[in-house]
């Protein structure tokens, strides 16, 4: 049985895929669903003026994942579904390491994660969050791909 499911939330397509599919699940296990947005600032700072740059980049990232976590909560609550968010922040490090710190600090019973099915050299450039978090977590994880089949390298 599932009870505690961490799903991290980006706003885009996939992620919403992967949050419908823990819907599902938790409706299903009566589960709890925690919904997870990492605020990911890193930027190449210089210059002039970069600090005032810096704090108001840094509060709109906060305010737009305050959006998506709400929107997400949002449509698990009208499924009626007990619903937990969390907001974290990594100014450099990997969104996919944060990602597997909460799931195992929470600790949650399975991670849903959205992802691209990237393959190949575009996986290789753009680096892969779900990948990071399936080799690294120590909780089991279900990935839901998105409807589009991945591109060929």
């Amino acid at each position: 049985m599932y009870r505690k499911l961490l799903v991290p939330v980006d706003g885009s397509e996939t992620s919403s895929l992967g949050l419908g599919e823990a819907i599902r699940l938790a409706k299903d296990q009566r589960a709890t669903l925690r919904l997870l947005h990492v605020v990911h600032d890193f930027f190449v700072a210089g210059g002039h003026g970069a600090a005032a740059y810096t704090t108001q980049l840094r509060h709109d990232l906060r305010e737009r994942g305050e959006a998506i976590l709400n929107d997400a909560a949002g449509i698990a609550r009208q499924q009626g579904l007990e619903v937990e968010t969390k907001l974290m922040e990594t100014p450099a490090g990997s969104v996919g390491a944060m990602i597997v710190e909460h799931a195992t600090n929470w600790p949650a019973d399975l991670v849903v994660l959205g992802t691209h099915g990237r393959r190949g050299v575009r996986r290789l450039v753009m680096g892969s969050d779900a990948e990071y978090v399936v080799r690294a977590t120590p909780v089991p994880v279900l990935l839901v791909r998105g409807d589009r089949a991945p591109p060929k390298d």
